[in-house]
């Protein structure tokens, strides 16, 4: 076995011991194999510091506090620098280069059709899964969550979302409106899916349940409804940044108000899996995707969100199974999110031998206390071309400096040159990482015009997902036409005229018709011009469509915001429908333009949203 490559051990697909064990406690008879429920919080952006029980002063989080205290914590857990990867890693057990993960945006943040999920292992279990909040793994047919393993999905396929009060979501894969501020709108649909099968007397909705709750906060824009603001508009902050300086105390007061906010709305499931005598049959697993995402309190760490130091990529792990794993149980044995798939198949019962090789391990011999012949192990960290390394004991960063972890998480005694030997050990460790897991996934990666991720956007034939949507984050552009912000995931594209094409490299599996419709703003002026739509492989499939009447559109989000955002400003762009188009299969790339009447020396009134495919009918 080489330095990176860990094989994941698991036991017999029979129900493991220590479930069968948990099941005799409480008296449920051996011939009614009903394995675990999974109930997996993951928030965006949070980091280790952000927690009452590690030490916070700037907030309360007993309910997640509660979670670590009654079953186990683990002190060096490690994701990745950035959202996306995190996310990948989790679903796979594998290094996010191996499974396509490179980006955050722009097709980069998609994981490979061929990678099993573990979600899609949970379902074939017999699992009922849902995923309710930010999945940004992919958007369009087979990358989408409903084709990824989870039966149920209500959130957003993007990176980011520009507003969180009763924003646009999706449905499973319709465009739908949400309800109220959007982690408690999301934590309602979870509770809701949990709830369900407790209900109906039906075998098959008795099934056991996965769920992820992947809520969207602290993550900026920074807005949280004023019931939590004021809890911390004056709150005493005693405890600061690593640089005082430069924290914005106005952005850590919000995210302490939205983390606060998390915590509430983890107390409001946990309540409800005390209320259906849930607690002994559900596994509940919190952790976060990256560091902090500003210069506030961080228990000394160096590092936030973005970078690979320390405080960039820890994060805590609290995994709870009432009457299986001990309250109060302290894990110091570095793990990361590579890990969740084998550890969690492997509490459940449940085989991975269908997943390409693993990179993580099973933590269960940890969980369980008996894991007396734990192999040592490195763990990496890479973004930006930048790439450290984890061992138990050191951290060699992307500048071959060393320190020791334990007694210096804030990394400010370089000890390279007094311990050489480990430095190389790390060193060498990290060479090879480079060289098998990102420069073969850099070879693998083809290129696109005007785009990072040359992978097209495939459009679904997937039964049940009939609707594909093409958002403005994903389109090549050209002429006049600018992107809302620099941040592409839930930017929309301005100034669109004669002078400008928007295009989609699209991969359509089979052959067949699509209502074809737009989601858009139109000012006065751009009354009378036509939008088209064209498949460059067959000219003949263009349709089009005449602005017959203004769409002006107030921008929404800014007015709710708590400090000053960088991401794009939003509009409730509506449907403008283009008709029929019929696309043939094969990769090409579909075409939008304008014949725009006025004017070409001033903005365009005209905006765009994305495009929204619904497959009618397949030919033959």
């Amino acid at each position: 076995m080489n330095l990176i490559h860990a094989v994941c051990v698991m036991g017999l697909i029979a129900l493991p011991s220590t479930y069968a064990a948990a099941r005799a406690s409480v008296g449920v008879p051996d011939e009614i194999p009903r394995r675990p429920n999974i109930v997996v919080i993951l928030t965006d952006d949070q980091g280790w510091g952000d927690l009452s029980l590690h030490g916070n002063r700037n907030l309360e989080t007993p309910n997640l506090d509660a979670i670590a205290r009654q079953g186990a914590q683990f002190r060096y857990f490690y994701v990745c620098p950035v959202c996306s990867p995190t996310r990948a890693e989790f679903l796979t057990g594998r290094w996010h280069p191996r499974v396509g993960v490179h980006d955050v945006t722009a097709g980069g943040e998609r994981l490979n059709t061929d990678e099993v999920t573990i979600a899609r292992l949970f379902k074939d279990a017999g699992y009922r899964t849902g995923l309710f909040g930010k999945w940004h793994n992919g958007t369009q047919g087979p990358y989408h969550p409903n084709a990824r393993g989870f039966d149920e999905f209500y959130g957003f396929t993007s990176g980011h979302w520009g507003h969180y009060f009763s924003p646009m979501l999706e449905a499973n894969d319709e465009l739908t409106r949400g309800s109220g501020y959007l982690p408690d709108d999301i934590t309602n649909h979870a509770i809701r899916f949990i709830t369900s099968g407790r209900k109906g007397s039906a075998e098959e909705d008795r099934r056991p349940f996965f769920v992820c709750l992947t809520l969207n906060t602290p993550h900026s824009p920074m807005q949280v409804p004023d019931s939590w603001w004021k809890r911390v508009e004056n709150r005493d902050l005693p405890n600061r940044g690593a640089d005082p300086a430069n924290e914005d105390l106005a952005f850590t007061r919000a995210a302490i108000a939205m983390v606060e906010n998390i915590d509430w709305n983890v107390g409001r499931l946990m309540e409800v899996l005390g209320e259906y005598d849930l607690l002994k049959e559900t596994i509940v697993v919190f952790f976060c995707d990256n560091g902090p995402n500003s210069q506030r309190w961080n228990d000394g760490m160096r590092g936030r969100k973005g970078t690979v130091d320390e405080g960039g990529v820890r994060s805590p792990l609290f995994v709870r199974w009432d009457g299986v794993i001990h309250a109060g149980t302290e894990v110091s044995r570095i793990a990361g999110a590579i890990d969740l798939l084998p550890t969690l198949t492997d509490l459940a019962g449940i085989s991975c031998d269908e997943t390409k090789p693993l990179d993580g391990r099973s933590l269960k011999p940890l969980l369980m206390g008996d894991a007396v012949n734990w192999s040592e192990r490195y763990l990496f960290a890479h973004w930006n071309g930048k790439v450290s390394v984890r061992s138990q004991k050191h951290r060699l960063d992307e500048m071959n400096r060393l320190y020791e972890m334990e007694s210096d998480p804030g990394q400010t005694r370089d000890l390279s040159t007094m311990e050489p030997e480990e430095t190389e050990r790390l060193l060498a460790a990290r060479n090879e990482f480079i060289r098998e897991v990102l420069e073969t996934a850099a070879r693998a990666r083809p290129e696109s015009k005007g785009r990072k991720d040359g992978r097209p956007l495939t459009l679904s034939a997937i039964q049940g997902l009939d609707n594909t949507f093409l958002p403005a984050r994903d389109a090549v552009f050209s002429g006049t036409l600018k992107r809302s912000s620099r941040h592409p995931n839930c930017s929309f594209l301005t100034n669109w005229t004669a002078e400008g094409e928007i295009e989609y490299l699209i991969e359509n599996p089979e052959e067949g018709e699509f209502a074809a419709s737009i989601l858009h703003a139109a000012s006065a002026e751009t009354v009378g011009a036509t939008i088209s739509l064209q498949c460059l492989s067959d000219p003949a499939t263009e349709v089009s469509m005449i602005i017959n009447e203004p769409l002006e559109l107030p921008v929404i989000g800014p007015t709710e915001d708590r400090t000053a955002r960088s991401e794009s400003v939003v509009r409730d762009f509506g449907t403008l429908e283009l008709g029929r188009i019929r696309i043939p299969q094969g990769r090409f790339f579909l075409t939008l333009k304008t014949g725009h009447s006025p004017v070409t020396e001033r903005e365009s009134g005209l905006e765009f949203r994305g495009l929204l495919l619904r497959r009618i009918s397949q030919f033959d």
